[in-house]
């Protein structure tokens, strides 16, 4: 098994996939990516358009052929026509983890009180573990780290310092972070030693 941690990102817009605006989602994540792990991970990365068929195409893609560990979506989470990433997320799931939600929505309510018309959602499908981001870069940073007071102490707990345990529990590689970006959490039982993943 490799212990190279293999990332999908997916940004879902009818726009930005069609050429008329630039994708800002895609670059966020490569650049958040690269500040937090300290082990060893690359990307694959699709721009797809808001078409429930091809969200689940792709993800199905990433999860069942390409082999990801992680795959996170971005945009079409919200409660327009045409936001259908939870949906196509939901029907490709074998298992629902109903806390990234929640702690999404949490972090989001922090900043804006329409957080609460977020329907991001986190799913599990074989051995990856699926989550929907929103499409901000500077939301999906927040909805990663956290929230921190102005000592930089953290009062809300970010998505990913869940997610290398996550990762753990499927069968991925182990994950290690900058712990001044995010702090991974493990039970003491899960840790292993800094360079022996």
């Amino acid at each position: 098994m490799t212990n190279e941690l293999l990332i999908g990102v997916v940004s879902i817009s009818d726009r930005a996939s069609a050429g008329t605006y630039e994708d800002k989602g895609i670059p966020a994540l490569r650049d958040w990516f690269g500040s937090a792990l300290t082990s060893p991970w690359r990307l694959e990365t699709r721009l797809i358009p808001d078409e429930q068929a091809e969200i689940e195409k792709t993800l199905i893609d990433l999860c069942d052929t390409v082999g990801c560990h992680l795959v996170v979506t971005t945009g079409g989470t919200g409660p327009a026509p045409r936001d259908v990433t939870p949906e196509a997320t939901l029907a490709v799931a074998h298992k629902v983890m109903p806390g990234f939600g929640e702690q999404m929505r949490q972090i989001s309510l922090a900043f804006v009180p329409t957080a609460i018309l977020s329907r991001q959602v986190g799913v599990i499908r074989n051995q990856t573990l699926i989550l929907n981001l929103p499409g901000q870069p500077k939301s999906i940073k927040e909805t990663l780290e956290g929230v921190k007071d102005a000592d930089g102490r953290q009062t809300i707990n970010g998505i990913f310092a869940a997610i290398p345990y996550c990762i753990d529990l499927i069968g991925g590689p182990y994950i290690e972070t900058r712990d001044e970006v995010v702090k991974a959490f493990r039970p003491k039982n899960a840790l292993r030693p800094p360079g022996t993943r």
